[in-house]
């Protein structure tokens, strides 16, 4: 009677190490399965995969065409059936990004999110990639649509001469059928390959499309500064005062941005002949393209060229005002803190005013600082 007295705690612990092996193995199976999944007939299937850079402890979740399919910890996926044709998926919770492509009938599309950056505040970014990367990226995430293991209490064990009751029969345990095996449709003899996914210009976390007022003030020094300026051998005071600027552009997502400028900047000049000295204002209007390159989610330095037109205008001495082509070349840095941003400039402007055989430098170079809004 001891014996079998105590054979019964060893029983319970081996029904319970086979008990949590078979339900521990259940997400493992639920997971190749999801691998194995093909498309229903007529549809595309949509692999949805978690994997950051660096793990962060919050949910992220996935909408999918308006349908929440599930919210994902790293390391996780989850997968839906769409429709053939617009696909948009809308990644986190009160910030979003967005992924869009055209889908096309039984296809599998692999979809990376990664979560990059905060705590209560979660901003992801999100890649459409290739079958083998989606397939390397499924094989270290487990699927999401697992229940968790069952846990099991084992009886204590009965005290000497009391006779054991017969041992309760084992836990019955669904297994979780497998998805079926793919199926293999001959293609026809002139089959067309599918068509490659239409994905739209991502956009990262700091650059969102929109409109940006800068303006700025600083310093700048023209180039020559002996000069025959309307018939006078002058000599100009090269360093320029009253130097500002200010700008609009319009900013796409993926970091170009497009607008005008109007420079402004004055010079006094010396005349070798019996009049009084002359000023110079020079008014610049240009039209500038930049690329800001993502640094950081603040920062972002820049370069950029633009064309346009100069106008000088004289007083004092003697007056008039001439104009003439304009080119520059820009390179600076923006820190963003929305919505506003500080930001650095260097200019190189050259610019040539007058007729032909008569014309009068006013270009030069300089360094700007000022604010950023965007709108």
């Amino acid at each position: 009677m001891n014996q079998l007295c105590a054979s019964r705690p060893v029983s319970g612990a081996l029904l319970l190490t086979a008990l949590c092996g078979l339900f521990s193995a259940l997400p493992a199976r639920a997971a190749e399965d999801a691998l194995r999944a093909t498309p229903p007939p007529g549809r595309a299937l949509v692999f949805v995969i978690r994997n950051d850079r660096e793990p962060l402890a919050v949910r992220v979740p996935v909408i999918v065409n308006t349908e929440l399919v599930g919210e994902l910890e790293n390391g996780t996926f989850v997968t839906a059936a769409v429709n053939p044709g617009n696909v948009y998926l809308h990644i986190g919770d009160r910030v979003l990004s967005t992924l869009y492509f055209v889908a096309a009938a039984n296809q599998r599309y692999f979809v990376r999110i990664q979560a990059i950056y905060g705590q209560a505040l979660v901003r992801t970014e999100v890649h459409l990639v290739g079958e083998t990367e989606g397939r390397r990226l499924l094989a270290q995430s487990r699927f999401t649509g697992v229940a968790p293991a069952l846990v099991v209490a084992v009886p204590p064990p009965l005290k000497p001469g009391v006779a054991a009751a017969p041992p309760p029969p084992p836990p019955s345990v669904t297994p979780v059928p497998p998805l079926p095996p793919p199926s293999v449709v001959p293609a026809p003899a002139a089959a067309q390959p599918a068509p490659e996914p239409v994905v739209s210009a991502r956009t990262e976390p700091g650059r969102e499309s929109g409109f940006a007022l800068i303006a700025s003030a600083g310093t700048f020094k023209m180039d020559n500064g002996n000069q025959v300026v309307s018939g006078f051998p002058s000599t100009y005071d090269t360093t320029s005062k009253s130097v500002f600027g200010i700008e609009g552009e319009w900013r796409s997502g993926a970091g170009f941005s497009v607008g005008g400028e109007v420079f402004s900047y004055k010079n006094t000049l010396v005349t070798t002949a019996a009049i009084p000295n002359a000023q110079q204002e020079v008014l610049a209007f240009m039209v500038n393209g930049k690329y800001y390159f993502r640094a950081a989610s603040w920062f972002f330095p820049f370069v950029g060229a633009g064309i346009g037109v100069a106008n000088a205008t004289y007083s004092g001495g003697f007056t008039g005002d001439a104009s003439g082509l304009a080119f520059q070349g820009l390179a600076g840095m923006e820190f963003r803190f929305k919505p506003v941003g500080l930001y650095v400039q260097y200019k190189k402007l050259s610019a040539k005013t007058g007729d032909t055989g008569r014309e009068v430098e006013v270009g030069g170079s300089g360094i700007l600082a000022g604010i950023s809004i965007t709108f």
